[in-house]
């Protein structure tokens, strides 16, 4: 029985990653870069301007506009039985978009092995989707939408109001813990990148970023972004020296953040508490 829930999940969790991978190809056309700026007010109406143009038109091959037929739409199975190949114009299909599905797939069985089918396992999930569209917005784009950082923000502050009702978090995460998570998420990270700014003389850090730990901040507390943004520096540093000394950039080649930040926090609400107990321990010897 737990094999075919588990199997359930996961079947879930990809058909879920087809939706976000919709949301990876089409928010970047709708938002404009960072530069165009919005408030938590402005979140309800952008949502529903932003649903309506993932929803419509429906999904179609980007070189010869031909709609995807339905079972031509199976999340990996179908990339597999088409050999990576549009079935009309045999366009090569982006192996990002099984990924992505695999991705979902996987971080969704896992969060349902650590939290069961309970209001925190929605709430994490929920968190993930946007870490994982966010992470592939970022590497394609450099941009890390604002419907989605200020959104996934507002919707932080939302789920804390009620998740001290539901015994899966000890102690029990709530308000309070949200809006310090996002007042130090916002605020370290903009000091960080003043005094960058200020020391280089250029910029290192977009606003992308320092919202992205607000977000974070909201859903996982002031413990949860101090370890988003140690760990996220710790990978960010293991896979850019390699990339900047491979393209011969040195430290100019701007590799996107948000990938990193965003992996640290899926670490964080799978075993941050754990991990950080570790740390402190060896710390202490």
């Amino acid at each position: 029985m737990r094999m075919l829930f588990d199997i359930f999940i996961f079947i879930f969790g990809a058909v879920l990653g087809s939706f976000l991978n919709v949301c990876i190809y089409r928010l970047p056309k709708e938002e404009g870069g960072e530069d165009a700026e919005i408030s938590i007010v402005q979140v309800p109406s952008l949502f529903l301007k932003q649903i309506r143009s993932i929803s419509t038109p429906p999904s179609n091959c980007p070189k010869c506009k031909h709609p995807i037929r339905f079972y031509d739409n199976i999340p990996i199975v179908s990339y597999v039985l088409l050999g990576g190949k549009c079935r009309d114009c045999g366009a090569k299909i982006s192996l990002r978009y099984p990924l992505v599905e695999l991705l979902t797939a996987i971080a969704c069985l896992i969060l349902y092995r650590q939290f069961g089918l309970t209001f925190e396992f929605f709430v994490s999930l929920f968190f993930t989707a946007l870490l994982i569209v966010i992470s592939f917005i970022d590497l394609d784009h450099q941009i890390i939408p604002d419907i989605l950082s200020i959104g996934g923000l507002a919707a932080g502050l939302f789920f804390a109001v009620f998740r001290p009702a539901f015994k899966v978090l000890y102690p029990k995460f709530n308000i309070l813990d949200s809006l310090f998570g996002v007042l130090l998420g916002g605020g370290v990270l903009f000091l960080i990148a003043l005094g960058y700014k200020f020391l280089a003389k250029r910029e290192g850090m977009g606003g992308g970023d320092i919202k992205l730990l607000a977000m974070i901040g909201s859903f996982c507390g002031i413990k949860g972004v101090i370890f988003s943004l140690m760990a996220g520096s710790l990978f960010g540093t293991v896979v850019g020296i390699p990339v900047m000394i491979a393209k011969g950039t040195g430290t100019k080649y701007a590799i996107p953040f948000g990938p990193f930040l965003s992996f640290g926090a899926f670490l964080y609400i799978l075993s941050g508490d754990m991990l950080i107990r570790f740390f402190l321990n060896i710390l202490r010897v």
